[in-house]
């Protein structure tokens, strides 16, 4: 990639500058010029600190350094003088030269190294340096989430049972209003956001303090809960009785509807003791759905409109008066809801601290706000001090001159917290006005931030565009106070990408309503400028595949063939595997690179883990195309743990005969059909002890020696050594392929895991493995020549040069459970309601707020999944009985591209669409 202005400009070490980067306009590579350009200004690499998203991309730019730097280390003088004017745009006198070849030793033996980290490495760092300060343990250890989820289940267990003892348990009254697995779900939305919800707790007042601002945001007055709305409600002076009563009559003179609607107004003003408690019959004859619903269209007739003139207003006005009323009853019970769930987060976020001081361990979310709050001397934690604050800044302060963010749209509010209070001790004091014209030197210490707003695809991690433009705003007025030099840059020349993908990107999101969420400024166009631009490129888009009409089998055929499904999504997998086996087969070439298409080029995306996954996988395996498998994978769920597993269950207890059938024909033993029927038929007894007759067998010398070791040897021990020494690894390795190794390798790492934090027992393994449902996550972006089938999320930052999109009709369909609504003192109290029929007003513009926003990230999530297409892109879909909704990416994706004038229909894509440039043409 060559360097242009534009990165130049970026990677300009005598400014702080804020870098907007399109996908595949070299964001990685900007990054990577800076810290070398900071570097040729004799820059101590310990100064630098460049904080990136994942583990995954800081060793991404660790290497690219290292390769850079060693291939300027043994350089010639005139091959090293062009790179350097490649990279800056000047020149340099030997000197210069000398000291580039100097900087990967300098690199190498720096005290800790060059610092590319994540933000939670680096704040785990800044603890484990500053523990006294912090209030925490030295010796503490960073949980992973399996064992984070563990510690909560405990707390959550131990808040369960103290609650059953209490007079006025709030479980009993929150299982009232939901079913177990909603309950669960909530237990799961206030672990995720109990960062937030500890820092309100935090504030004065406590609980009751939130609770307050809980009221305050709902309108509620002091002590206004349902009953008294509802008593106040149904007093006479609150509304015109006599007329009502009278209208009633005559309604229910009139036709079957109005006469049930006339029935329950009269039912309701003829008991004014019963009223509050027969308030919702009462609204009945105003509201469809049993007053739940809609005001009536029509609730008189024409005869009774002519009979009572002033009838319909008198409906109308009392109408009006319910929905006040329904909508503070609403207020208040929401209040309620949300009282008894926050009042219980409050119990679980307590003892779910307490384990972890007990254990001294953190989470991900206390490694940034514990360096949050000793940065700042927040007492969020009640851990720092002012004192110790200070302290901390000023050993910092001599260790940093600049910092680097990369996906800085990624970085949530907290970690923005901690780089703002970084970077700020960056623009005060007296050094904060250095300013230099020599541009080889930097200019005091600077920031550098790279992001693109488009890619914002984490919210569910708490990352906020929002937060990107606030901070931009925030270091460009702190800079221009310091005197400083600042500059924007915005990156668009795309070096990834023909001009074929990229006027298909910027046509679906050409219209305002399709870029909403892309940009800040909706008159903003969505622009790329290809780098390639005579570089051959193809987009298509296929014809979903539609359910059919499936004929019925009789009910007692015998399985005898192996039929499989003809669903949409088998339809789909097995056309997208045809088309590449055909590639394969023909020797398909990629003509802008010279070279034909290989299973290593071609990456299948989806917006979930779902079934058109496995039945992808499945088409490929079928045709013996290599194939990676998924990203992630539940651990349970594979054959070769399930086949361990079942071994660990036969050990502690044999008699088990179906479990031990699973093992004998598993591929630990290897038995065939017929020799387990040879055992099993026609025994007296159990299977263990039919085996057992039968000594010199091979499977039961194997069982039996097993048995022998298990009531002594640890889980891991067990596992590793008939895994190892065994040959039970080459065995499952033999049957199931080389993509056993992650399950396995996972399946051993778990059970140290488990010996490390509980009693080496197996049946206490086995159990814990099961219900932790443990997720194995495999890293498919290294080199292996096979097809890559992964989610968007998981696929972000990385390209190829043949993408599929084949899930593109699903749309989002949930909101959170907790809402946020905004408040004029902006000092967010978070919302519950059981049902949507209980949200108010206030409830329902923040579900509103929720779901444009969830649609916002929608569109971004399809910008993202379009832009790893290199060459050639592939939209494609599976439709259920439902259809699709209009603002899918597929129809978003067809009305863009069906009214271009370059649009092909070509002849072997029977309603399909083809947009296409050529070799050597430039469109």
């Amino acid at each position: 990639m060559r360097a242009t202005e534009h990165h130049r400009l970026a990677a300009d070490p005598g400014l702080s500058a804020w870098v907007t980067a399109s996908a595949g306009t070299g964001k990685t590579h900007v990054l990577t010029d800076r810290v070398l350009r900071l570097l040729l200004t004799d820059c101590p690499p310990e100064r630098i600190l460049c904080l990136t998203f994942t583990k995954a991309a800081a060793a991404e730019m660790a290497n690219r350094l290292h390769d850079r730097l060693g291939e300027w280390a043994v350089a010639g003088d005139e091959s090293l003088r062009q790179a350097l004017v490649d990279l800056t745009g000047l020149s340099y006198e030997a000197q210069t030269l000398n000291l580039a070849r100097r900087l990967f030793a300098r690199v190498l033996d720096a005290p800790g190294g060059l610092k590319v980290q994540t933000i939670h490495s680096f704040c785990e760092a800044l603890l484990r340096r500053f523990p006294l300060e912090a209030r925490i343990a030295p010796h503490f250890q960073v949980m992973d989430e399996r064992q984070a989820a563990d510690v909560l289940q405990t707390a959550l267990q131990t808040i369960l049972e103290q609650d059953a003892e209490t007079p006025e348990p709030l479980v009993a009254a929150l299982m009232a209003l939901v079913d177990q697995e909603t309950f669960g779900g909530l237990m799961a939305a206030l672990s995720a956001d109990r960062g937030r919800l500890q820092r309100l707790l935090d504030r004065p007042g406590g609980l009751d303090g939130l609770l307050a601002q809980v009221r305050r945001t709902l309108g509620l007055a002091e002590g206004e809960d349902e009953a008294g709305i509802l008593r106040n409600a149904s007093v006479e002076e609150s509304f015109h009785g006599a007329g009502l009563y009278e209208l009633a009559e005559a309604m229910m003179a009139g036709g079957k509807n109005e006469s049930g609607h006339g029935q329950a107004i009269a039912a309701w003003l003829e008991g004014p003791e019963q009223r509050p408690a027969t308030f919702d019959a009462y609204l009945a004859g105003y509201f469809t759905k049993g007053g739940q619903g809609d005001p009536y269209a029509k609730p008189l007739t024409k005869q009774t409109m002519a009979d009572h003139p002033g009838g319909l207003d008198m409906i109308e006005t009392e109408t009006a008066r319910l929905e006040t009323v329904r909508q503070r009853r609403n207020a208040a019970r929401v209040a309620a809801a949300t009282g008894m769930l926050l009042a219980l987060g409050a119990r679980l976020i307590t003892a779910y601290g307490a384990e972890k001081q007990r254990l001294a361990l953190l989470d991900y979310d206390d490694l940034v706000l514990r360096a949050g709050d000793l940065l700042s001397g927040g007492t969020s934690t009640q851990t720092a001090t002012q004192t110790a604050t200070q302290w901390v800044m000023y050993k910092l302060d001599g260790g940093l001159e600049h910092i680097l963010i990369d996906e800085a749209q990624d970085t949530n509010p907290e970690q923005w917290q901690v780089v703002r209070t970084l970077a700020d001790e960056f623009f005060t004091g007296e050094g904060s006005f250095e300013d230099r014209d020599d541009s080889l030197m930097a200019s005091g210490r600077t920031l550098f931030a790279v992001g693109d707003v488009k890619q914002s695809i984490y919210s569910f991690q708490r990352a906020d565009p929002a937060a990107f433009q606030a901070m931009r705003h925030h270091f460009a007025a702190r800079v221009g106070a310091a005197k400083r030099r600042w500059q924007p840059v915005e990156l668009a020349l795309s070096f990834r990408s023909t001009p074929a993908v990229l006027r298909a990107v910027d046509a679906i999101f050409a219209e305002p309503g399709a870029r909403d969420g892309l940009n800040f400024d909706a008159d903003m166009e969505v622009r790329h400028i290809p780098n390639r631009a005579t570089d051959a490129g193809l987009v298509e888009i296929w014809p979903t595949e539609l359910p059919r009409e499936v004929e019925g089998h009789p009910p007692w055929a015998p399985p005898v063939k192996q039929v499989y499904q003809d669903t949409p999504v088998a339809r789909l997998a097995g056309r997208i595997a045809d088309r590449i086996e055909g590639w394969l087969k023909t020797g398909e070439m990629l003509e802008a690179r010279g070279r034909p298409i290989g299973p290593g080029d071609i990456l299948i995306l989806v917006q979930r883990r779902a079934s058109f996954v496995e039945a992808m996988v499945r088409a490929l395996k079928r045709k013996g195309i290599p194939v990676a498998g998924v990203d992630r994978m539940v651990l349970m769920e594979q054959l070769a743990v399930m086949d361990l597993a079942a071994l660990g269950q036969f050990l502690l207890l044999p008699e088990d005969d179906l479990n031990l059938a699973t093992v004998l024909k598993g591929p630990l033993v290897g038995w065939d059909d017929e020799q387990l029927f040879d055992l099993a038929h026609d025994r007296s007894d159990s299977l263990w002890a039919a085996l057992r007759g039968r000594p010199d067998s091979a499977a039961c010398q194997y069982l039996t020696g097993l048995l022998a070791k298990v009531d002594f040897a640890p889980p891991f021990e067990l596992y590793a050594e008939l895994l190892g020494a065994g040959g039970g690894r080459r065995a499952i390795l033999a049957r199931l392929g080389p993509d056993a190794n992650d399950p396995i390798n996972e399946f051993l790492d778990l059970a140290l895991s488990y010996e490390r934090d509980h009693a080496p027992s197996l049946q206490g393994f086995l159990h814990w493995l099961e219900r932790g449902e443990t997720e194995v996550k495999r890293d498919l972006d290294q080199g292996q020549n096979e097809v890559r089938v992964m989610t968007v999320h998981g696929a972000k930052g990385l390209e190829a040069p043949v993408v599929f999109l084949a899930d593109t009709v699903r749309v989002p369909d949930r909101t959170p459970a907790l809402l946020w609504p905004d408040t004029e003192d902006g000092s967010p109290a978070p919302l519950w309601a059981p049902i949507r029929a209980m949200e108010e007003e206030i409830m329902s513009q923040a579900r509103a707020v929720a779901i444009a926003e969830r649609d916002r990230e929608y569109r971004r999530l399809f910008y993202v999944a379009l832009t790893r297409a290199a060459d050639r892109l592939y939209i494609c879909g599976f439709e259920g009985k439902a259809g699709r909704r209009d603002h899918c990416w597929y129809d978003m994706a067809w009305r863009a591209l069906a009214n271009m004038p370059e649009i092909e229909k070509p002849d072997e894509i029977p309603g399909g669409l083809r947009l296409r440039n050529d070799q050597g043409i430039q469109p």
